[in-house]
């Protein structure tokens, strides 16, 4: 290709089409753009090493790493994308050492170029980056439960045989088919695996109110998906005086018991993460990130931000393995915070947020949700919930809760929620009308919630009085889509634009075989869920 980059692997891509200049909109470089694509193909350059072989546990974490470096808003650090794609070749090395240095083009463990997936066929590109994707979004939650200690030896094989399959150049549309839908299946068991590596670390969710006021003191805020290192960090920060507020989809924490025992684990910072460059202006504060969601940090907070994990921006302090965050604390105590209590807001004038309805809270209701639908008082449940973003266009979220009937439930979970979850929408049956399940991490809970209240109606989930209206920004949007596709869940909502990735013939193929359907506008989308004219 002749563009000084390509990519349209997240929502915000110019043009609905692709960034192709010297930057992408979400602010990574052509370079950092070419430097993510190459890693990309040492990755499949691996796996082709190890067809047919047991990779070490080495090689495995690489793969990890690799696919969760190349999400949209996690690495814009060059350097670090250098050492991990050398990193990624000196194991390949390792598993065909014969190989090494051969010049002949064998394809058995060289690396693989992404121009050339723009050599294929529109449909076949189209599936190739519908897995690729889906990969990158389902390494980032195998990530998190291996850094917990749990792993899924099915789970991690897949990345070895989906990796292998995008640099494979003999599958037509049939092939590939089978290939993307294995993986929403592959990613479904990888979502119950961090479920349960997170309950079974920290606790059992539970409603919590949430405060956005922050105390006057010293305080950090911590950002991203990482509840282990939020751990490590209230162990780190007990008894020094600083107070710690997550932010984004750290939110949910709150709802874990074995985090909430921390008194100075205090509340939330701010709303969802597109509005961070405004919200961290000239904050007294550092801030932390540990997964992705890092926007191109502006100078008037440069200094005091830090990153940790896959996350790495040039310039900025990194905090590595060994998970010290003493440079983080150190930055705290010297900015001292705010002089006074400062009261902040959600993005519709709300003081505070309630999160933690996990599957188990809502299951415990399980008989007043049954009756409530029986006796006619829960007319409907809508999930309104994924990612947010920047882009025009995501007040139809706002729109959609606020115009849903009064008698529906409306559960929600992953940074889009921000658009609504500081509205009270009050009660119907006896329960909060806006329920949240927490990050997109916990995609699970809400098919777990589904897949029990069709047994409970002797139904399908597809037969439920339920609608989803999921809105996307970046990859593990796309592994839970394709989840959700794996368990045939039909007449999906989906927004605020379509994929650019998605060709029309795949496109068609979806909407004929789920019936999704693109977002309208709230009342037009209402009405045609509800069957009115």
């Amino acid at each position: 290709m002749s563009h000084e980059m390509f990519c349209f692997q997240c929502e915000q891509t110019a043009g609905c089409s692709g960034c192709t200049g010297k930057a992408g909109v979400c602010g990574k470089t052509a370079n950092t753009a070419k430097l993510q694509d190459e890693l990309t193909g040492a990755l499949i350059g691996l796996a082709r090493a190890a067809d047919n072989t047991a990779p070490p546990k080495e090689a495995d974490q690489l793969i990890l790493e690799g696919l969760f470096a190349t999400l949209t808003n996690v690495n814009f650090d060059d350097a670090s994308l250098r050492q991990l794609t050398q990193q990624v070749r000196e194991v390949k090395n390792s598993l065909s050492p014969l190989c090494h240095g051969c010049t002949s083009q064998c394809a058995k463990n060289d690396g693989y170029d992404l121009d050339s997936l723009w050599t294929e066929n529109e449909d076949i590109r189209s599936l190739k980056s519908l897995l690729l994707f889906g990969m990158r979004g389902m390494a980032a939650y195998a990530f998190h439960a291996r850094v917990l200690g749990y792993e899924d030896p099915s789970v991690t094989s897949f990345f070895y045989k989906g990796l292998f399959a995008v640099g494979y150049d003999g599958y037509a549309m049939e092939d590939l088919l089978p290939l993307v839908m294995e993986s929403g299946k592959v990613n479904l068991e990888c979502m119950e695996l961090l479920d349960r590596a997170n309950r079974e670390t920290y606790g059992i969710p539970a409603p919590a109110r949430v405060s956005m006021a922050i105390e006057k003191g010293p305080f950090i805020v911590i950002s991203g998906h990482d509840l282990h290192d939020l751990e490590q960090l209230l162990k780190q920060t007990q008894g020094t005086g600083i107070n710690i507020y997550t932010h984004g989809e750290m939110l949910p924490a709150h709802a874990y018991p074995n985090l909430r025992k921390y008194p100075h684990l205090k509340g939330n910072f701010g709303t969802a993460w597109q509005n961070q460059q405004k919200e961290f202006d000239h904050i007294p504060a550092p801030v932390l990130f540990t997964t992705n969601c890092l926007m191109p940090v502006k100078p008037s907070y440069q200094d005091r931000v830090f990153t940790t994990s896959v996350v790495a921006y040039p310039g900025m302090v990194h905090i590595g393995d060994g998970k010290d965050f003493t440079p983080v604390i150190e930055k705290a105590l010297e900015l001292g915070g705010y002089d006074r209590d400062v009261a902040m807001t959600g993005i519709n004038g709300g003081t505070s947020l309630t999160t933690g309805f996990g599957h188990e809270a809502i299951l415990a209701a399980a008989g007043t949700v049954i009756e409530g639908v029986k006796n006619g008082d829960i007319s409907r449940f809508f999930l309104v919930g994924g990612c947010d973003g920047a882009r025009p266009g995501r007040n139809y979220y706002t729109e959609f809760v606020k115009q849903a009937p009064k008698d529906s439930i409306i559960l929600t979970l992953a940074c889009g929620k921000y658009r609504f979850n500081d509205l009270d929408l009050g009660t119907v049956a006896g329960l909060p009308r806006l329920l949240d399940m927490g990050q997109c991490n916990d995609a699970y809970g809400a098919v777990k919630v589904a897949v029990a209240l069709a047994k409970a109606f002797d139904c399908s989930v597809n037969d439920l009085p339920l609608t989803l209206v999921l809105s996307w920004y970046e990859q593990k949007a796309v592994c839970i889509l394709l989840s959700l596709l794996h368990l045939g869940i039909r007449n999906i909502y989906l927004g605020p634009t379509l994929p650019a990735f998605v060709s029309p013939g795949v496109l068609n193929y979806l909407v004929e075989q789920f019936d999704i359907h693109p977002v309208s506008t709230p009342e037009e989308d209402i009405r045609q869920i509800l069957g009115q004219q």
